[in-house]
């Protein structure tokens, strides 16, 4: 295990990078938008009414009660929940321009009290709402992939034993070809989810004409009368109802790519009205087709036009799977740099966007997981029923977190957080309820995967502040060092020598190990901190701070470099601006030197014994510090040492 990454500093400035600000021009970041962040919420109208008349058997009726209540829940759900939380409120609070349920825990953490109960409860928070996307990042591909090759039975019954097949199909392509990257696929999901809104409005407009009072829908007494009329339906229908806001914190989490604006954009003049256009087509169709409510979307399609339509929908699926997938690559590597998860294997698939990643243990992960549930749900129904309990408790954790920033960091009154709470947290606890029902019938499983992940996350961070304090016993104080090899005599041998260590109060081993050992200190050393700040990218202007531990003259010098959680960690780029600054140090010739931590479970207390050996695990396929900093292998030198924990 190398170095464990150290908290960032307090009091960090609030940093920011005009180069990783979204470029381009605004219709090409409204086009790109519409292909990243809004395939899953997009992607909805193939199962979220379906499930409405499904669940529970179908206890909610194709009756112009139900159905105008049903989609006057949904309509003003994505009203309340989208357009109002995400797009008016949410959005605003960005981390260096940065969103996510991490990114936002800590921009609140930053602005509350040290130390403190909500400091703590603040990270917590973030755990677990990261832990819920992976359970997020399991299902979506799943539901979609498989409403949308569903479609085929609509086309033609005699294809239903070809569904899951194909299902399957499409899923291992998809996690294959990750490795290549999406940059070239990627230029093509803006115009393809342009199409796919374009035509998911196409759809609804014909039956408005049809019928236009079912216009009438989207009015609100229409959802209040549901809930007085029939109150114990209208419960159950919300834990379906909610699927049409499936893919809302993706709005947040991919704020970065593009910008507020854009997304704004995207979702007021395209996303939000194709939605509306096309709900309203599928309740028209319930009502004059009531045995229609198995499958209503692909039958508002001529027979002529169901065949494209599967083909269409089956790439805005695919799409919508690969932004979600995206999504758990750059959640993992945020989690990591925060000192959440080990050091992972980060390839860049592009040399032109920084959040083009391929992370091959989190891809292989949720390929198994993925193919897991399709062979045991093996229809788009069935994983319904497991889908929005891991998206409401995520919809309560923003709106918590919010509420925490706001205060602390925006100063609002009471008023103000009441009028929060009472507008999105009652709903989206009501929407949390409704979906409780569901865990005997498959809601178990985001609630496992969620629970799997934030304990890996939190033993991680547990078991690394042990060792690490366990660690620094054994390293001992670097000026305690420095003033003995001052005084002893010590053999300068010829060269440069780069220790790359956790922080500058302690020895690194390696450089202890040759001074203690073999008795010879190089002519020049550099010692490197890498630091992992709050922020998601640290601009060059302020990455470096060399000292040179009180004796310019010695040639033991440290640097710290600071990098955002999205930045990579490349120590010979750090040390070249280093260099400009003044360090007197040959990269050419300079051999680095790292510190392997081999860990024993011991009988110390501090963690239960089960949670150290899952720590031991993880540390073992943690990432080879030598391709993490991108050292040069030739010239990298890796000397061990135990530390029991």
């Amino acid at each position: 295990m190398g170095d464990p990454v150290p908290d960032a500093p307090g009091g960090l400035p609030h940093l920011h990078d005009e180069s990783h600000a979204p470029h381009g021009s605004g219709w090409a970041l409204i086009l790109g938008a519409l292909g990243v962040v809004f395939g899953d919420i997009g992607t909805s109208p193939l199962y979220a009414v379906q499930t409405v008349f499904a669940i529970d058997g179908g206890i909610v009726k194709p009756t112009p009660e139900d159905v105008y209540g049903a989609i006057s829940l949904i309509f003003w759900s994505i009203v309340i929940i989208v357009s109002i939380k995400y797009v008016t409120f949410i959005l605003r609070a960005d981390n260096d321009g940065e969103g996510g349920v991490l990114s936002l825990a800590h921009l609140a953490r930053r602005k509350v009290r040290p130390g403190g109960r909500r400091f703590k409860l603040v990270m917590v928070l973030g755990v677990i709402g990261a832990s819920l996307f992976y359970g997020d990042s399991l299902i979506t591909p799943a539901i979609s992939v498989m409403s949308a090759i569903e479609g085929l039975q609509v086309v033609d019954p005699g294809f239903a034993g070809f569904v899951l097949p194909i299902g399957a199909t499409i899923i291992t392509v998809l996690f294959a070809v990750q490795r290549y990257g999406t940059d070239r696929v990627g230029k093509a999901f803006g115009p393809i989810m342009l199409l796919w809104f374009a035509v998911l409005g196409i759809l609804g407009i014909p039956h408005i004409i049809e019928t236009p009072h079912v216009l009438s829908a989207l009015l609100p007494h229409h959802a209040v009368r549901f809930f007085i009329d029939h109150p114990f339906i209208a419960f159950v229908a919300m834990g379906a109802a909610v699927l049409a806001i499936t893919g809302a914190e993706a709005l947040y989490a991919d704020m970065g790519h593009f910008g507020r604006t854009p997304i704004a954009r995207a979702w007021f003049w395209f996303v939000f009205p194709a939605l509306t256009l096309n709900y309203l087509g599928q309740a028209q169709l319930v009502l004059k087709n009531p045995a229609e409510s198995v499958n209503p979307f692909f039958h508002l399609a001529p027979s002529w036009a169901q065949l494209p339509l599967v083909v269409l929908a089956t790439m805005a699926t695919v799409i919508a799977s690969q932004a979600v997938i995206s999504g758990a690559y750059s959640v993992s590597r945020q989690a990591e740099r925060l000192g959440y998860l080990p050091r992972l294997t980060v390839r860049q698939t592009s040399d032109k966007t920084g959040g083009q990643i391929y992370v091959p243990s989190v891809n292989w992960l949720l390929f198994g997981g993925v193919l897991l549930l399709l062979v045991s749900f093996q229809r788009s129904e069935r994983l319904a029923t497991a889908y929005g309990l891991a998206v409401t408790a995520t919809l309560l954790l923003t709106t918590l977190l919010f509420c925490v920033y706001a205060q602390a960091a925006l100063r609002w009154r009471w008023w103000q957080l009441t009028a929060v709470i009472l507008g999105f947290g009652v709903l989206e606890s009501a929407f949390f309820l409704a979906n409780l029902t569901k865990v005997l019938h498959g809601g178990w499983l985001p609630l496992l995967i969620a629970t799997i992940v934030g304990v890996t996350m939190l033993t991680w961070r547990r078991g690394t502040t042990l060792v690490t304090a366990r660690r620094k016993k054994l390293e001992g104080p670097l000026v305690a060092m420095l003033d003995d090899l001052h005084g002893a005599d010590v053999t300068r041998v010829p060269g440069q020598a780069v220790f790359v260590h956790a922080n500058k109060e302690t020895a690194p081993l390696a450089l202890r190990e040759n001074y203690m050992v073999n008795h010879v200190v190089h002519e020049a050393v550099v010692i490197v901190t890498a630091v992992s700040t709050n922020v998601p990218f640290v601009p060059d202007s302020e990455r470096v701070i060399v000292d040179t531990l009180d004796d310019p003259h010695d040639h033991i010098d440290h640097v710290t470099l600071r990098f955002g959680y999205l930045d990579e960690q490349d120590i010979p780029r750090g040390l070249e601006l280093a260099r400009e600054q003044g360090l007197e140090i040959d990269l050419e010739q300079a051999y680095y030197f790292l510190s392997r931590i081999t860990i024993h479970k011991s009988a110390r207390q501090g963690m239960s014994k089960w949670r150290k050996r899952l720590f031991i695990g993880l540390s073992h396929n943690a990432a080879n510090p030598t391709e993490y900093f991108h050292l040069p292998v030739a010239r990298t030198v890796i000397m061990g040492a135990q530390v029991l924990l």
